[in-house]
């Protein structure tokens, strides 16, 4: 694979194929592209197309610089497992329908389905499979008409010599022109680009070798190499299917994508209830919380959205949303509680490729720098090589030269090398998808496998917030103040806040409510008339709290009515997890609580782990940049509400989910609190992934090595090249998958 691309040269030059006019009118109906967008505002589209011309990794490349061949299009990032490309474009430059022609005319035709236009369903190349028939049935009758001349026929025989000759000449046609036909087409479509892909040198070697046959048919020198030929692209076609086949085996419904760990409120008539985005249907009515992600597009309902887009677009400044409007999944409801009924299904791969973003994330670039820089100039060592080896043996020993070159061409596959971590990492994510823990991209893995410390926050991360107690303390509270009580901590999905609002009881249905929330501190808000506030001692009273107990104070109109009291249960399993965790890590707890329980979590932890307490957002900021200037490797693991900034700082931030929709873009993984228990055993499966990725990296080099040094001796049949190319993939991505497996298993993980 070579990514050898200069657009540049001839930046106002057309470089598209000619598609018919007609082909994609369908997609300027509003109707239809609303089922197919993901997200779309004033000026930008959000739209997913599964392109199944997609085959190797050097399409990636190509298809990331589609902002090149179109200024209206913003951005294209590849999802090559996927087959998926996420496209941003500006819809004032360019509509939807020229996207999906700008695609084909650079020979990826998007799969849009009439009958499913909802969702992205696998579907088999037909006219791969036709092209491999084709060359199987052709390939198989060559073999069988030349068996004559493997075995040597009689001279008496010349006429049936001559007749063979010419009828493999004739079903080699149908192989040449039609079963060889998507090398053409990927190659050529490449030119086209100036650059050049794996399947340059394929093409090359299918054509040598036919030429070279028709000069020894004609000139009645030699029974030429049709066999050689046709079982070529026979092979490598075969290669290919079983590679997509194995591939789409491996990852049937297991994709670390297919799953988005957050919960959200549904509304029914016999009750609210929590349910997972699975569980979401179409013409639900959900309920979405200050600060809460909206899990897939909908209209409002009840109440005014202003919606946080940061996480879709990247651009911070909220939208205004009024009753029957629609909003967005991925965005973020910043104002008061809303409803919105649900009229697309939830997209959970969606969301965590918003997450996976890179305005959100920046490491993957010198990754994917690397692999196009060495990719970039593969093909071009290869028939390099090539030219040596049939240089060479034209000198020294003609009949070699043949072999030489052919082999050379085709059995030299960067695939297997660049693939290698691909398939490793993607593996080992779904391992970890599988035990509830959520990466939110391949690096992540490395960084984990890096870590020297554990920073634990408390509140909700070590202690379970669905089995506090709430004690009242102060004067009695009146059935309506209680109601508003409850609306106003309803807004908020803080683990005390949520305990406050289950204690008051049912919340109001209709109310007048303006209310700001400040992280750390606590909520105020305009509740039917009444200034109502919670939070610390230090943020309604002005001074610091005189004992060590978990506290939330309460005023109306200023006047301090009394405070809630909260005892905390620690999950069964933080003990034993806290235990293990500080023989091989250097701990620390950084909350925002009091140190009431500071002896308790000394004991846990020993006496070398760091416990800081009374840290606002910005505190813990601080704590996580010194540990860093102190040459730390930071892992730190909070709620994602009060420490968003400590999840960013961190080497990896990892937010802990318990039923709630408290998801942070910040956070570079989500596990569920059920997982908790297993995080020793997940750190260990990502620092094997490292020797995992090493060994599948020098057998692929091993295996261009050993290929090439075959290949260039003029030893190896081209048709054994053929073969041994694709299956050099497949070898790969079974030992890296067989090897991760075997790993997860030893770790006792599912």
């Amino acid at each position: 694979m070579c990514t050898y691309y200069d657009l540049n040269k001839t930046p106002g030059q057309s470089q598209k194929i000619t598609v018919r006019k007609d082909k994609f009118l369908f997609l300027d109906d509003t109707s239809i592209q609303q089922s197919l967008i993901s997200f779309k505002d004033a000026r930008q589209t959000h739209i997913t197309f599964y392109l199944p011309q997609m085959h190797c990794s050097s399409c990636l490349w190509l298809l990331e610089q589609l902002h090149r061949l179109h200024e209206g299009v913003i951005s294209c990032k590849v999802n090559f497992e996927r087959k998926e490309a996420d496209i941003i474009f500006d819809h004032d430059k360019i509509s939807l329908r020229q996207v999906a022609e700008l695609l084909t005319g650079i020979g990826y035709e998007p799969y849009i389905s009439y009958n499913d236009m909802g969702k992205k369903k696998r579907v088999i190349d037909r006219k791969k499979i036709f092209r491999l028939g084709v060359a199987g049935f052709c390939f198989a009758n060559i073999m069988l008409m030349s068996f004559p001349e493997y075995l040597g026929i009689d001279d008496k025989e010349e006429s049936l010599l001559i007749f063979f000759r010419y009828l493999n000449l004739f079903l080699s046609l149908p192989v040449f022109f039609y079963s060889a036909g998507e090398f053409y087409t990927s190659a050529w479509n490449a030119l086209k680009q100036r650059f050049l892909n794996i399947d340059a040198p394929i093409v090359l070697a299918i054509w040598v070798t036919f030429a070279r046959s028709l000069y020894e048919v004609f000139t009645a020198t030699g029974s030429g190499y049709f066999d050689s030929m046709t079982g070529i692209v026979f092979f490598m076609l075969a290669g290919r299917v079983l590679q997509d086949r194995t591939h789409r085996q491996l990852n049937f419904d297991r994709d670390y994508t297919s799953y988005f760990p957050v919960a959200v409120t549904r509304i029914k008539e016999e009750g609210n209830s929590t349910v997972t985005l699975p569980d979401i249907q179409l013409n639900d009515t959900l309920l979405i919380h200050h600060q809460e992600l909206i899990p897939a597009d909908g209209i409002i309902t009840r109440g005014r959205a202003l919606i946080d887009y940061s996480f879709v677009t990247g651009e911070s400044l909220p939208v205004a949303k009024e009753m029957g409007e629609i909003v967005y999944a991925g965005g973020k409801q910043v104002g008061g509680n809303i409803e919105i009924l649900v009229i697309k299904e939830v997209a959970q791969s969606y969301l965590t490729r918003l997450w996976n973003k890179d305005v959100f994330n920046q490491s993957s670039q010198t990754e994917s720098s690397f692999v196009h820089g060495l990719s970039r100039w593969f093909t071009w060592v290869v028939f390099a090589i090539a030219l040596i080896a049939g240089i060479y043996w034209t000198i020294f020993d003609t009949s070699r030269s043949w072999n030489a070159i052919t082999a050379v061409l085709i059995i030299a596959c960067p695939c297997a090398l660049l693939l290698s971590n691909t398939f490793t990492n993607g593996n080992i994510l779904r391992r970890l998808a599988r035990n509830q823990f959520y990466l939110r991209h391949a690096t992540v893995i490395e960084k984990m496998a890096s870590i020297d410390t554990i920073v634990f926050d408390k509140t909700g991360t070590l202690t379970a917030s669905t089995e506090m107690e709430v004690v009242y303390d102060g004067k009695p509270l009146s059935a309506s103040l209680k109601q508003k009580i409850a609306t106003l901590a309803a807004q908020s999905t803080h683990p005390l806040s949520k305990g406050i609002a289950a204690w008051a009881g049912a919340p109001l249905t209709n109310p007048f409510l303006a209310f700001e929330e400040k992280p750390g501190k606590g909520i105020e808000g305009m509740v039917d008339g009444d200034l109502i506030t919670l939070g610390s001692a230090l943020f309604i009273t002005g001074k610091p709290q005189q004992d060590d107990a978990s506290t939330v104070y309460v005023a109306v109109e200023g006047q301090l009515l009394g405070r809630f009291r909260f005892r905390n249960h620690y999950r069964q399993s933080v003990p034993m997890l806290l235990r293990r965790l500080q023989q091989h890590f250097r701990l620390a707890i950084v909350s925002g609580d009091n140190d009431g329980e500071l002896p308790y979590l000394r004991k846990l932890l020993g006496p070398l782990a760091a416990l800081h307490f009374h840290q606002q957002p910005e505190d813990k900021l601080e704590v996580l940049q010194q540990m860093q200037q102190d040459g730390h490797r930071v892992l730190m693991i909070g709620d994602g509400l009060n420490d968003s900034g400590a999840l960013k700082q961190a080497d990896v931030g990892v937010a802990i989910t318990d039923n709630s929709n408290n998801f942070t873009p910040a956070s570079d993984a989500i596990i569920e609190a059920s997982a908790l228990p297993k995080l020793f055993e997940l750190i260990r499966l990502c620092k094997l992934n490292r020797k995992i990725v090493m060994a599948a990296f020098i057998i692929s080099i091993v295996y261009n090595i050993v290929g090439l040094y075959f290949a260039v001796q003029g030893t190896l049949s081209p048709m054994i090249a053929a073969i041994l190319m694709p299956c050099s993939s497949i070898s790969i991505l079974l030992i890296t998958f067989g090897l991760s497996n075997l790993a997860a298993r030893r770790l006792k993980l599912s």
